[in-house]
């Protein structure tokens, strides 16, 4: 089942159920999905629709945008909204690959330079598009970025 059919799932599962706020949350992830449909669509490539790959993209700046949100709120001390941002993540990041430990991420940095045989600083974009192709989703490219970057340089 790809992405899209687990959020329609999740979605009609969450409306028997009587669940407003995650059916709010899923009805965000529904609506930016169809909002990147409609920009391929300018793009002349309406054949395919967003990929699984897209789909994992858009989350995972959902959930960054949450986050920010929450850090936001907490320091103006409104606390509530924090929670309900917070909420928010938890219900996005269900359909989310698990997280890489930092272990991970530097076995998968060391890898991909391995892959792209990186030598120098010119040639972490390689490096960071082979970690995209890979591991989106599942790893945190502000942080792998620096990683990369101190390998290489």
């Amino acid at each position: 089942m790809d992405m899209r059919e687990r959020v329609n799932s999740a979605l009609k599962d969450a409306m028997r159920a009587k669940e407003a706020d995650r059916l709010s949350t899923l009805r965000l992830i529904n609506a930016a999905i169809k909002d990147k449909d409609i920009a391929m669509r300018g793009t002349g490539d309406e054949t395919s629709g967003v990929s699984d790959a897209d789909v994992l993209a858009i989350m995972g700046r959902m959930v960054k945008q949450r986050q920010e949100s929450a850090r936001a709120y907490e320091e103006g001390g409104r606390l509530e909204l924090a929670e309900k941002e917070r909420a928010e993540v938890e219900v996005i990041e269900e359909f989310l690959p698990k997280q890489l430990t930092e272990e991970e991420v530097s076995a998968a940095i060391e890898k991909a330079i391995k892959d792209v045989n990186a030598e120098s600083i010119r040639d972490m974009g390689k490096v960071m598009g082979v970690l995209k192709a890979k591991y989106t989703g599942q790893m945190d490219f502000g942080k792998a970025g620096p990683m990369v970057k101190n390998r290489l340089g």
